[in-house]
């Protein structure tokens, strides 16, 4: 088997055994051994250049279009006209071939350098999954969880008005509306808008109430529906260019202002 380039290690991941797995060596106060020998699965990620990776050891070394270790070009295009980094990779989930793996390595570099997004990001993500009750939870978690000291805490304000800086700076709304989540639009228009609340379903309204989610003080805070992305496009733009389950939605004004 081919070993990682970087590391010079064979291509697998060890998984850490459970508290159960470990036996007592030499009596209560000499400390645990684990009972069996680490349980391994597959790390190969494998570039379009010949080189084997380690995942982690690929995010350490990447250099956006070229191979850290021999220095061929790695990056192509699609049939679309997009850049794209493709590879084979096969971990714990199988064999996976020919998959692009540029926008998770975009995203990656990017919070090297920005370690302070990463819960903006989590944020949007979950706004295109559709995660009501994952936003509400964040929205209302005022603990400071950042594992690096030095990280300030997002605010709430911040984190309803984050803009993707390398997603066509897309918002939690406009990414809502990409996904097709009315639940999350409701949501997001609920706390971060100024849209009458006369507008509002009553059952968005009981069940935010529920959560114990309402909306606050607007003073000097940008409505969300304002937010354009990198096309110049209101979450209304994107709503009408969908379609979908924003049929009747357009003239409304509830995604613009």
């Amino acid at each position: 088997m081919a070993a990682c380039v970087a590391c010079k290690r064979p291509l697998v991941l060890e998984l850490e055994p459970d508290e159960e797995e470990y036996v007592n060596i030499g009596g209560p106060s000499s400390g645990k051994a684990p009972a069996t020998e680490p349980e391994t699965v597959p790390d190969d990620l494998h570039l379009n250049c010949g080189c084997h990776f380690h995942w982690q050891c690929l995010l350490e070394a990447y250099q956006i279009t070229e191979c850290p270790n021999c220095g061929r070009n790695i990056a192509t295009t699609s049939p679309t006209g997009q850049q794209q980094v493709l590879c084979n990779l096969h971990n714990e989930g199988g064999v996976q071939e020919s998959l692009d793996i540029l926008p998770l390595l975009t995203e990656e570099s990017y919070l090297k350098a920005y370690p302070e997004d990463r819960k903006c990001r989590a944020f949007l993500e979950l706004c295109r999954e559709g995660d009501v009750s994952s936003i509400v939870d964040m929205l209302l978690d005022d603990e400071d969880d950042e594992d690096d000291e030095d990280t300030r805490k997002i605010t709430n304000d911040e984190l309803l008005r984050y803009q993707d800086p390398i997603g066509d700076m897309q918002s939690g709304l406009h990414a809502a509306v990409q996904s097709g989540s009315r639940e999350v639009a409701w949501l997001l228009l609920l706390v971060a808008s100024n849209l009458d609340l006369s507008q509002f379903p009553a059952q968005v309204l009981q069940e935010a109430e529920t959560f114990g989610i309402m909306r606050g003080d607007m003073e000097g805070k940008a409505d969300i529906r304002s937010l354009r992305d990198g096309n110049g496009k209101s979450a209304e733009d994107l709503a009408r260019e969908v379609g979908g389950v924003w049929v009747g939605w357009e003239g409304t004004r509830r995604l613009t202002v």
